[in-house]
């Protein structure tokens, strides 16, 4: 990121090499959309070589670019919230779904089980409050310390710490039935 800011343009090349699965996958969690995941991707290393002058290196290059995303997350999730729309893989009134979903990510040997247990905690992610799934995703999948959630969400690390633990209360009363007893 210092070559970037000093002039190298070539070097967001590497970062995006570096870095476009983790943040594909980090947007993908508090989406839920793999097609709004990659178009916040995009717009997330538009953002990091727009704003590649004012990046210091008083923390880490992570929490910067997760703050970034993160960002457009929460910006993208308000522009939902004003422009509704109907998905086409929601369920109608009787439960059939509007389209039917194609599940390429698995490979064939797995379990109907395994799937089943994943897509239930992809719902319980998903349906989590936006504050509580961001502090999750970037907890437990993207590893940042609570210091930098902090920093990325806003707030101290004890209100982290808080809403990790009200969405792992949350989690383990939706996921009841995939818990050992």
């Amino acid at each position: 990121m210092r070559r970037l800011r000093d002039g190298d343009d070539l070097a967001l090349n590497e970062i995006m090499t570096r870095w476009e699965v983790r943040v594909t996958g980090f947007l993908l969690r508090l989406t839920g959309n793999a097609a709004v995941a990659g178009d916040l991707a995009e717009e997330t290393f538009v953002r990091v070589y727009q704003n590649r002058a004012t990046y210091r290196d008083n923390g880490t290059f992570a929490a910067w670019l997760f703050a970034i995303a993160t960002n457009l997350a929460r910006h993208h999730a308000r522009w939902q919230l004003r422009h509704p729309a109907v998905s086409l893989d929601e369920e109608d009134p009787q439960g059939r779904r509007l389209r039917e979903a194609v599940d390429d990510e698995s490979p064939p040997d797995d379990s109907a089980e395994a799937r089943e247990r994943s897509e239930a905690v992809r719902s319980a992610v998903q349906a989590l409050p936006h504050d509580l799934r961001e502090a999750v995703v970037l907890f437990e999948y993207e590893d940042l310390s609570h210091q930098e959630i902090a920093r990325i969400a806003g707030c101290s690390p004890k209100a982290v710490e808080t809403r990790l633990y009200r969405a792992r209360r949350f989690l383990r009363e939706s996921l009841a039935q995939w818990l050992p007893a």
